[in-house]
């Protein structure tokens, strides 16, 4: 690369070498001015075959085509019509592929994807979690049944496009999908929580943020479950792409920065292979739950050091039923929430006959950190004393 970029005015510089060694007292001023112009010339049309490589190559005298600001895509206001989810995914790709690197940001920006029915019933508690940090955050709601009432001003004209969600269907993951093709249309979100109307935050917006913004991976759970509900849901149907070696089980509730969103934007190939044959009521009886294995199993392929494998909202599984512990206003106490904030290894509970309970240190940057910066399963009742805690202690 670097003969390219220095070829050209070597050739230029023998050439006036070669002039310059003449005896100049045979040239008449007329031919000076046709050398001259010779050389402009030449000069003007080896820098159009060989442009400067430079990294702001790309906007360049003869090329403007890709200079700082241009961008296929405008942001959803300026549509004359509602494009499709397959036009904005492909769309996205493309801004991305067009930049190829990554977009730099002053204040970058965390994402909050809330995938919910209808109305948000912590609104009020997440309105002071963001309260004061305006311009660090945005909110975007899918709301999969009902049109949502607003009570915070973080909530009012974020909703997007929805479509109807069924639990254990590929529709969930579509509207995951969804949410971050429309979060990626800000260039300043460089972080992206998938959260649920259930779900509510344990610690305070300045800790969360630097949580995430200050480690350079995805928190994607993903982990072995050798039982009848983690591999035993594989169907070789998946083949050659996904291996049973290779399939994965894991919350759904993630936390992915940017290059990780624009990927999922651009698979089809495993994502197709998961809608089709990762499905309840699959052949041989069995139920899959495309939610609670492609990311998993896509991320390990693909990226497994990329990857925390453990999710930063917090789930109480320790009952082993179907459905994770809720919690009611009479267990809302500081301890629990203290002790929620400061557990530091994150388990994972599989289907095996021996009910194995695997357990995964949280490792950041070298050191054993805090797991999680959400939790879910709060019942709405929760709220009040919720809200009081935040308000009263620092701890947080």
């Amino acid at each position: 690369m670097k003969e390219k970029e220095f070829a050209w005015p070597q050739f230029i510089r023998n050439i006036l070498i070669m002039v310059g060694s003449r005896n100049r007292s045979h040239l008449k001023r007329p031919t000076w001015i046709i050398v001259l112009l010779s050389i402009v010339c030449i000069f003007l049309v080896v820098a159009f075959i060989y442009p400067p490589r430079s990294p702001s190559s790309t906007c360049n005298f003869f090329n403007s085509q890709g200079c700082g600001g241009s961008t296929i895509d405008l942001p959803p206001e300026a549509h004359s019509r509602e494009i499709s989810d397959a036009e904005r995914e492909s769309r996205i790709v493309i801004n991305e592929v067009l930049k190829y690197y990554a977009v730099q940001s002053k204040i970058p920006k965390v994402a909050f994807l809330f995938l919910t029915p209808g109305s948000l019933p912590f609104e009020k508690l997440w309105h002071v979690f963001f309260q004061g940090h305006e311009g660090k955050f945005t909110v975007y709601v899918h709301a999969s049944r009902e049109k949502p009432v607003h009570v915070s001003p973080y909530f009012v004209g974020r909703d997007i496009h929805s479509e109807p969600v069924a639990w254990g269907m590929t529709s969930m993951v579509e509207a995951e999908r969804r949410l971050l093709a429309n979060a990626l249309l800000d260039p300043d979100n460089q972080h992206f929580v998938l959260l649920s109307d259930s779900c509510i935050p344990v610690r305070r917006f300045e800790f969360v943020y630097n949580y995430l913004l200050l480690t350079d991976v995805s928190f994607i759970d993903s982990y072995v479950d050798h039982g009848p509900h983690g591999n035993g849901r594989y169907i070789e149907h998946m083949l050659p792409e996904v291996e049973k070696k290779d399939f994965r089980k894991g919350s759904q509730w993630f936390s992915m920065k940017r290059q990780h969103a624009i990927i999922i934007m651009a698979d089809s190939l495993y994502f197709t292979k998961f809608k089709h044959h990762c499905r309840p009521n699959m052949e041989g009886g069995r139920n899959c739950y495309a939610d609670e294995h492609y990311l998993p199993t896509f991320f390990n392929m693909l990226d497994p050091g990329g990857i925390a494998n453990w999710s930063v909202t917090y789930v109480d599984w320790s009952e082993r039923k179907w459905h994770p512990r809720s919690f009611r206003a009479h267990d809302i106490t500081y301890k629990l929430m203290k002790k929620i904030a400061y557990i530091d290894e994150s388990p994972h509970y599989t289907s095996d006959a021996k009910r194995t309970v695997v357990i995964t240190p949280c490792i950041l940057n070298g050191s054993r950190r805090s797991c999680y910066l959400f939790a879910r399963k709060f019942l709405p009742e929760t709220q009040d004393k919720l809200i009081q805690i935040y308000s009263n202690y620092t701890t947080f």
